[in-house]
């Protein structure tokens, strides 16, 4: 079976997998392809790794575009994905609502499970964060760190700590099995992320690909993608 090659940020991954079947039957084409932090996503279509369509932040979308890497009439919003705090299924929910709560919540933990700081959008966000609390030196041992977001919370489900904590991009917490969403991050450390889909200028199936960007964004899947954690 001929497969469309598709790289993305793994805020994705739930919405793909949710469409997978509609799009075989709509096409007869498979998915293949990576999810991940979204900066190394770009840099590897950047260097040559075959891509169909890639679904990335909005802002790395436009770069892309100036790059010629993706084709500027081709790319369309799939949604915003807000940064949140997650747990173990088993363990009571954190209340956050002010930067005083993160603060002791994060103080508090004894692993704190986050993906990728510098080239993730969450992990990021992270690093920011701790250093606008002022914990990032007191916190930095407790850190676990993995190449996404989908791989930390998989770690957190099979965390061994007493009290951990999870922080990622809502989607990849909605998408893991013994973890649950605990909430949003307070104001003024919040984060909501337009993730947005476009054509490769090399695409080898430029038109399945636009078909998936239809699907993708299409109001019939409005809510299948407010159920994986994409807000209009």
């Amino acid at each position: 079976m001929t497969s469309l090659r598709i790289l993305s940020g793994g805020a994705a991954q739930g919405l793909v997998r949710g469409l997978t079947d509609a799009f075989k039957t709509k096409t007869g084409f498979g998915i293949d392809g990576e999810f991940g932090a979204v900066g190394i996503m770009a840099d590897k279509l950047r260097a040559g790794t075959p891509a169909d369509i890639v679904i990335l932040t909005q802002a790395l979308l436009a770069k892309l575009a100036e790059e010629k890497l993706v084709t500027p009439s081709s790319i369309a919003d799939v949604g915003r994905v807000e940064t949140a705090l997650a747990v173990r299924s088993r363990d009571p929910k954190v209340a956050v609502k002010t930067e005083a709560d993160l603060r002791e919540v994060l103080r508090s933990a004894d692993a704190i499970y986050v993906p990728d700081t510098t080239a993730s959008t969450a992990g990021q966000h992270v690093a920011k964060v701790l250093d606008q609390l002022g914990i990032a030196y007191e916190v930095a041992s407790r850190l676990k760190i993995f190449p996404n977001g989908a791989t930390a919370m998989r770690e957190l489900a099979a965390s061994t700590a007493t009290r951990p904590i999870g922080c990622t991009q809502a989607t990849e917490i909605i998408a893991t099995d013994g973890i649950v969403l605990s909430g949003s991050l307070p104001a003024g450390c919040e984060l909501v992320t337009m993730y947005t889909a476009g054509v490769t200028g090399r695409a080898a199936h430029p038109q399945e690909a636009a078909m998936l960007a239809a699907l993708l964004t299409g109001t019939d899947q409005k809510e299948l993608r407010q159920r994986v954690g994409f807000a209009g």
